[in-house]
């Protein structure tokens, strides 16, 4: 019974092949034939996804942030989080150890190391309010030279230092302290 449908399902797609004689292009001085042209499927236009420019990539003052900038840090730019939330990223060729040993200081907690490899190290500095916060309020430090990369490539073009060793993010507690 398989083999049968098997059979005739082959015979078919066989017959359906045969009945599409394909054309051959035209050879230069040929004249060309009056066939109607073939018919048009509406195929969508590809769909090309970019990436908005933040809103606002002025640098803020340290003050509005509510936590101190280390001072090797350059601002890189900031991207809206969400539900009036910002994200601010700065850049440093200091160490990862470093950094996190700063915010340990300056905060005056310990944090938590999220991930081990590669290094990612998480200090909160707000209650998070998941109503009417995207993310919690926090300071994250990133190794970029983890596994022997280069670093976190620099996008203002020429600027110096091409690549950064260390990413700082700041969500910063809009809703006071904790």
């Amino acid at each position: 019974m398989e083999l049968r449908l098997a059979a005739v399902i082959v015979l078919v797609c066989v017959r359906a092949a045969a009945a599409q004689v394909p054309q051959p292009f035209p050879k230069p001085g040929q004249p060309q034939s009056a066939a109607p042209p073939p018919p048009v499927t509406s195929t969508p236009a590809p769909v090309r996804i970019t990436q908005a420019p933040p809103q606002d990539a002025s640098e803020p003052a340290e003050g509005s942030l509510g936590v101190p900038i280390h001072e090797s840090a350059q601002f890189i730019t900031s991207f809206d989080a969400g539900r009036g939330q910002r994200f601010y990223l700065y850049g440093t060729n200091a160490t990862f150890a470093e950094i996190v040993q700063y915010y340990k200081t300056a905060l005056k907690q310990r944090g938590d190391l999220v991930f081990p490899e590669p290094p990612i190290h998480q200090f909160d500095i707000g209650r998070f309010r998941e109503e009417t916060m995207a993310f919690p309020p926090s300071v994250t430090v990133k190794d970029y030279t983890w596994g022997g990369s280069a670093g976190y490539l620099n996008p203002r073009r020429g600027a110096q230092p091409a690549r950064f060793a260390t990413i700082i993010q700041i969500v910063p507690n809009l809703a006071g302290p904790k």
